[in-house]
């Protein structure tokens, strides 16, 4: 069936998507006529790793884990994604199955882009395409960011910059994802998170309020606490 996503904020997820948002609308609406909307609950498999990619995933509401299984079963949590950001978009380049798991973190609504319809608009208007490498681009750099953390910093280093990137102005922190999934992302264990996150909090330089919301009390002192 064509998208017809709730709008969300008076934005259909076509509005909402960025990669779409230098074209005009008569051109979105070319968009929508190859979109179909689904619905997912909490803990379900949008699609799995091996899976054959022909569809451009946007989301419209809710929230998305992206990540990839060890060959020992181990999860590694790539990213988190919310409406607006958009998945399964390396299929689009490449004949290979998909490599990454996107499992949905609460409920959520999802508009599919048929593949081949959209490599043709591509085609047609090249600035979707160039969004596309724009934001491949980025991804790219975050995650060599990530690797590069991983491998040359230790779990305080990775943790502290971690924190420091995901506060606001006022050194607050609500986590998108769970302090497990964090762990993942940042390379350690769930238990090694919560020791790290106990210690800063009796040192006195962060404040945990529940299992969501973290703040900042010392910015100063907790990038120094990772320097000595």
């Amino acid at each position: 069936m064509n998208c017809n996503c709730a709008h969300r904020e008076g934005k259909t997820c076509i509005q909402l998507v960025p990669i779409f948002n230098n074209l005009n609308f008569d051109e979105m609406m070319e968009v929508a006529r190859i979109t179909s909307e689904r619905t997912y609950e909490k803990g379900q498999m949008i699609y799995m790793a091996g899976d054959k990619g022909e569809k451009l995933y946007v989301i419209h509401e809710g929230k998305v884990k992206i990540s990839r299984l060890s060959e020992s079963g181990k999860e590694q949590v790539i990213r988190i994604l919310e409406p607006g950001d958009f998945m399964g978009e390396l299929a689009l380049f490449s004949s290979y199955p998909l490599t990454d798991n996107a499992e949905t973190l609460e409920r959520t609504t999802v508009c599919i882009i048929d593949g081949l319809a959209i490599k043709d608009l591509m085609s047609k208007y090249p600035t979707i395409a160039l969004k596309v490498l724009e934001e491949l681009s980025q991804r790219l750099e975050k995650t060599e960011n990530l690797i590069e953390n991983i491998s040359l910093y230790g779990v305080e280093q990775r943790l502290v910059d971690t924190l420091l990137e995901l506060a606001n102005s006022k050194g607050e922190i609500v986590l998108k994802m769970s302090r497990k999934d964090l762990a993942s992302h940042l390379g350690m264990s769930r238990e090694t998170l919560s020791r790290k996150l106990s210690a800063f909090q009796d040192m006195g330089l962060i404040e945990l309020i529940g299992h969501k919301k973290i703040v900042i009390l010392n910015k100063e002192a907790l990038m120094e606490s990772v320097q000595n």
